[in-house]
């Protein structure tokens, strides 16, 4: 496998409709429709759960930049909105971020150019190939696997 690889396991709770439980390493979160469309309502929803992961990485890349350069970021909040049309419709998330301390004007804009580097706002932007294999039943034993992936991206992505 490669030393870059991650792998989630995600299997249905047997709860509801839509339940599903993500493995994500040592870490088991629960994923489900709204009561509205059918669910439990007892998690995000897929594209919540990857808006998530867009404002996560944001925050994140945002902060490990701003810690190396030793600048006062005191804090980092971004709000993301998803949209589509239609199923055949470009996706579109949009994001506001506030960065609060004493930071000057130059130090603001060069985060926000930090934030457009994001490693999954850079996967979205690229887009992804996405290949499904189907497995025998019943399938090989297979478990989570964190790795180091996201964090090196990170790194990259703050490279001056």
């Amino acid at each position: 496998m490669d030393k870059d690889s991650e792998t989630i396991l995600v299997t249905e709770t047997g709860q509801g409709r839509y339940q599903v439980e993500a493995h994500v390493g040592a870490t088991t979160l629960l994923l489900d429709e709204p009561v509205s469309a059918g669910g439990l309502g007892t998690g995000p929803n897929p594209y919540g759960l990857l808006s998530s992961a867009l404002g996560a990485c944001t925050t994140m890349t945002i902060r490990l930049y701003a810690d190396r350069k030793g600048w006062p970021l005191a804090k980092v909040r971004v709000g993301v909105r998803h949209k589509r049309p239609d199923l055949h419709a470009r996706d579109q998330f949009e994001m506001d971020i506030v960065l609060e301390g004493p930071l000057d004007d130059a130090q603001r804009a060069r985060l926000m150019e930090i934030a457009d580097r994001c490693p999954v706002h850079l996967t979205l932007e690229r887009g992804s190939d996405v290949k499904n294999i189907l497995m025998p039943v019943p399938p090989p034993a297979m478990r989570p696997i964190e790795g180091p992936a996201h964090m090196n991206c990170m790194e990259e992505a703050c490279a001056d």
